[in-house]
């Protein structure tokens, strides 16, 4: 089997902004295993905030022996970008040498359509609530906050969409003081969700603080092994395979958290189709899918998702899996 990693651009749409910074393009390595005839694929978004680059997710991915297999994938990679691509690049090369979909080798049920978020840049009120405006047909829309200026966008947002459902992404952006403050006029708002409210290693704070409004681990949670760190202080996990490190994981997550009695959003970054595909199988009714990524895009891979009112689609065969 021999094993390949290329870099890959996808413009976007338009600007789009969080707390940290503002991006024009999505750059993601794409994975390639190639046996006899048969050619697995899969995507990864380097993250910045973790300690990831293009460059030592690429040297990961090469360092790999060209026999490997999803076991020892997981002695060898840590949870992350590099695993992920790897991980579903695998899952999506034993789907093409068998003829299965991947949900029949994984025993889960066949997939269909889920609602997904679709994520507001961060911007002025003013553009906010034209931004809002121009998407209130849709059902579920994500607020990128997490500045001492989130009010305003909140309530021009509210004010653009008022019936659809928001849930609101601080993106580690807010204090505990900041976040108690805020909470009555999240559930004035109707805010059906904050994510990361506080900064990952500072999030002790929300034990036994009241949480009106269900609060989602997302920089907080990566794999299983997050979970006992999350007791007391989440209602909602975050489940991204640039996190967990691929398909594998996602799913052995998500059974853990809802055992444990925590509710599942399924994330993303910003990536094309192919990036999202293996996530539609974690996101089966998932309290919230946010799988917005290729709508975020100019240009997207060839046989991309379906998005349409019903949601995002699971993959066709020819994409992945």
């Amino acid at each position: 089997m021999e094993i390949s990693v290329t870099r890959d651009v996808f413009k976007l749409a338009q600007v789009f902004t969080i707390s940290r910074g503002s991006r024009t393009e999505a750059k993601v390595l794409t994975a390639r295993l190639l046996d006899g005839a048969q050619q697995g694929w899969g995507e990864c978004v380097p993250y910045a905030r973790y300690g990831e680059t293009l460059d030592g997710v690429t040297d990961e991915i090469e360092s790999l022996p060209a026999d490997i297999s999803r076991t020892a994938l997981y002695d060898l990679l840590p949870a992350g970008a590099a695993r992920n691509a790897v991980d579903c690049a695998l899952w999506d090369l034993e789907a093409k040498k068998t003829g299965k979909r991947v949900w029949e080798l994984a025993n889960l049920p066949a997939p269909g359509p889920e609602i997904t978020a679709y994520t507001l840049s961060l911007d002025t009120p003013e553009n906010m609530q034209a931004q809002a405006a121009k998407n209130a047909f849709r059902p579920l829309l994500k607020i990128k906050l997490g500045t001492p200026d989130d009010m305003p966008r909140l309530e021009a947002v509210r004010a653009g969409a008022p019936r659809s459902t928001i849930i609101v992404d601080a993106n580690e952006g807010w204090s505990a003081a900041v976040y108690t403050d805020l909470a009555p006029h999240l559930v004035r708002l109707g805010v059906a969700l904050v994510e990361q409210p506080l900064p990952a290693g500072e999030d002790d704070a929300l034990l036994g603080m009241d949480r009106p409004v269900p609060v989602c681990a997302d920089e907080s949670c990566h794999d299983r092994a997050s979970l006992p760190a999350l007791k007391g202080k989440y209602d909602v996990v975050n489940i991204k395979l640039d996190k967990t490190g691929g398909l594998t994981e996602a799913l052995k997550l998500r059974e853990a958290a809802l055992a444990q009695g925590y509710k599942v959003m399924v994330g993303c970054m910003v990536g094309s189709s192919l990036a999202m595909a293996p996530a539609t199988l974690v996101a089966q009714g998932a309290l919230v899918t946010d799988l917005d990524g290729p709508l975020l895009l100019a240009e997207d891979r060839d046989h991309a998702l379906t998005f349409d009112d019903a949601g995002v689609h699971p993959p066709l065969p020819e994409l992945w899996g």
